[in-house]
């Protein structure tokens, strides 16, 4: 192994070599999940010692009103006296922590909720045992398929971004799915598949990159079938797009730096980004109703992120008043452009987190049964 090659990059060299090339969503899960060299299975990337940041941990406000937003969805669906609160890949646990002391605020919410946190990574699993200590009894999930029956309220802060992709390119002879395979210096390398592939219909130009996120899809449909059997919702936040196209959108981040996506398999975040159109259509095909999607700062400011950060000024003065003004901008102002979690780049190639109003978006799957959701100004109807 070379001294600038990772222990999973030449594992993963060692298998193309004898199986040959695999694909896109085959890479993007062994970088992610290997169970000893998994990006995620490793370290706990969040904060400036990591390699992003996220919203849970810029500032209380956003956990607060999600906290508030599930307390208000559980009263719409009639206050049920037990529901179960999930969290999708819940990070350190600051959002849920933020949530749960929030929910303490609203009569009986605090005594009927259950929490449920699905992660994969023993890391941050332990980091969110050591935040939610005080949160009472937590359970811990591999997957979604193993959440216990009853009605939910599920949150998925950037958990749909880091779901393995299929990426196929058009040529004239139709879809070829795009694989990662070596070069002739035997380094990693991405290729196309020789032969196209025929279940891929979709009309696009030759040239053209099209994602396919099967697993983010899945998990989407699972969660629609349950929420119409069980009740509930689902509040899928995300950075994105509201329409389906084309253009590849896989990204590295490693120390809060936009990295060659082949360079360290195992060392960097990978992620695409999130197609709320097709996460709504196959909601609806399920029958859910679909709320959304709308940007991230219109989503915050509707719920009254303004409002909150005044209460939480009252009582300071200087750095720390700025500091919240700062947060906030940072929730929700920022252009559409950007690319990453973390969204715009400076001169030096660094990502930094500023601007995530505009280039988060927010939407939710809901029982049909639910009327228009807190913070949404539209709502479409199962089947549309």
């Amino acid at each position: 192994m070379s001294e600038d090659e990772t222990p999973l990059g030449h594992e993963l060299k060692q298998l193309i070599a004898l199986q040959g090339p695999i694909s896109v969503e085959a890479f993007m899960a062994v970088c992610l999940g290997h169970p000893r060299h998994g990006y995620y299975m490793t370290r706990d990337p969040l904060g400036a010692g990591g390699d992003f940041v996220t919203a849970p941990e810029i500032s209380q406000m956003f956990g607060e009103l999600l906290g508030l937003w599930a307390a208000e969805t559980w009263r719409l669906m009639g206050a049920p006296v037990a529901i179960n609160l999930v969290e999708l890949g819940p990070g350190r646990g600051t959002l849920m922590a933020d949530a749960v002391r929030v929910a303490r605020v609203v009569p009986g919410f605090r005594e009927a909720i259950s929490i449920h946190l699905v992660e994969t990574s023993p890391v941050l699993r332990a980091r969110q045992e050591a935040t939610l200590a005080d949160a009472g009894e937590v359970a811990w999930h591999a997957s979604v398929d193993t959440l216990p029956d009853g009605p939910a309220i599920i949150l998925a802060n950037e958990f749909f971004d880091a779901l393995p992709v299929r990426q196929f390119l058009r040529t004239d002879q139709g879809w070829h799915e795009r694989l990662v395979g070596l070069n002739d210096a035997g380094e990693l390398t991405f290729g196309i598949a020789a032969a196209p592939s025929p279940e891929i219909t979709t009309e696009g130009p030759v040239g053209a990159l099209l994602e396919v996120p099967r697993a983010g899809l899945a998990v989407a449909g699972e969660i629609a079938q349950r929420l119409i059997a069980q009740g509930g919702a689902l509040l899928a936040i995300d950075y994105g797009h509201m329409r389906s196209g084309f253009g590849d959108t896989l990204q590295a981040v490693r120390a809060h730096r936009f990295v060659d996506v082949l360079a360290t398999p195992g060392e960097a975040d990978l992620t695409t980004h999130v197609d709320f159109a097709l996460i709504g259509k196959v909601g609806r095909l399920a029958g859910a109703a679909q709320h959304g999607p709308m940007t991230q700062g219109e989503f915050l400011t509707a719920l009254g992120i303004n409002e909150r950060a005044a209460v939480l000024k009252r009582k300071l003065v200087g750095r720390e008043a700025d500091a919240i003004d700062h947060a906030l901008a940072r929730l929700v102002e920022g252009g559409p452009g950007g690319r990453a979690r973390i969204e715009a780049a400076n001169e030096n190639g660094t990502a930094a987190p500023e601007g995530m109003g505009q280039l988060f978006k927010v939407i939710a799957l809901a029982d049909p049964a639910l009327p228009l959701l807190p913070g949404f100004t539209a709502r479409i109807a199962p089947g549309v």
